[in-house]
């Protein structure tokens, strides 16, 4: 009998028939010690690049944990090119934003400075695992990257033309998102949401000189800024990301 899989893990080695896999330490004890897990106990994996695949736990250790992949549950499929540039804000919503922006389907995550950021510091390595464990939850296949945390003017310095900027403009001068990704097809993009404070006026208005960004508004209401990168999200993906697509299906 075909017993599906509950766990489902990364795993940052490549994936084929009879692969064995090691795991890491902080891996094999939630899969041994949190899940319970026994010899022979199915596990899916997955790591962004050979899909997602069956595997079953092999052998067991103080310290680690082996599996070997048996078929291939989903072929690796394409997904937005999207990033979300967010102002640091504090922990308990920076960790909302992060899982968030891993389930609505966000390719790389860039915390960024600017004039009223109020967090100075950002624990990359912690932002990380948040967004590998979202990937695993949500049935990703893949994990978004989180760049090193770094001033937005930076970032913007180095622009590459192709890749659309939407801004989310807290001061009234962008159209409504939906009237201004109407009618747009998918491609390199990104979302750039404010520090909880706002942008200054000043870098709202050089923001909005810019080339290739387009301010958008979310409504007459003011959003916290986690609230704002779902919402900004789930309308980028239903009207020009993978919403659009029927979802994966399991072999």
């Amino acid at each position: 009998m075909d017993i599906s899989p509950k766990v489902r893990l990364f795993v940052d080695v490549p994936l084929a028939v009879g692969a064995p896999v090691a795991l890491e330490q902080s891996q094999a004890h939630y899969l041994l010690h949190v899940m319970r897990a026994e010899i022979g106990t199915p596990v899916a994996l997955f790591n962004g690049q050979d899909g997602e695949w069956a595997a079953r736990l092999t052998a067991t250790s103080k310290r680690g944990a082996t599996l070997v992949a048996d078929r291939q549950l989903r072929l690796q499929q394409p997904e937005p090119d999207l990033w979300l540039l967010f102002a640091p804000v504090k922990r308990a919503r920076i960790d909302i934003i992060v899982e968030k922006a891993t389930e609505l389907g966000v390719s790389a995550l860039f915390p960024v400075f600017t004039r009223h950021t109020a967090m100075t510091r950002v624990n990359e390595e912690r932002l990380r695992a948040i967004a590998q464990e979202a990937a695993e939850q949500c049935e990703r296949l893949s994990v978004p990257t989180v760049q090193t945390a770094g001033p937005l003017d930076g970032l913007l310095a180095g622009w590459q033309g192709d890749r659309r900027l939407i801004l989310l403009d807290e001061g009234g001068g962008g159209r409504p998102i939906a009237e201004a990704l109407a009618g747009q097809t998918g491609g390199p993009a990104a979302i750039l949401v404010g520090p909880e404070g706002g942008f200054a006026k000043s870098e709202l208005d050089a923001l909005r000189r810019l080339s290739f960004a387009c301010p958008v508004g979310l409504g007459p209401r003011i959003l916290r800024a986690d609230t704002a990168v779902i919402a900004a999200l789930s309308c980028y993906q239903a009207m020009c990301g993978d919403w659009r697509t029927p979802s994966g299906v399991r072999s």
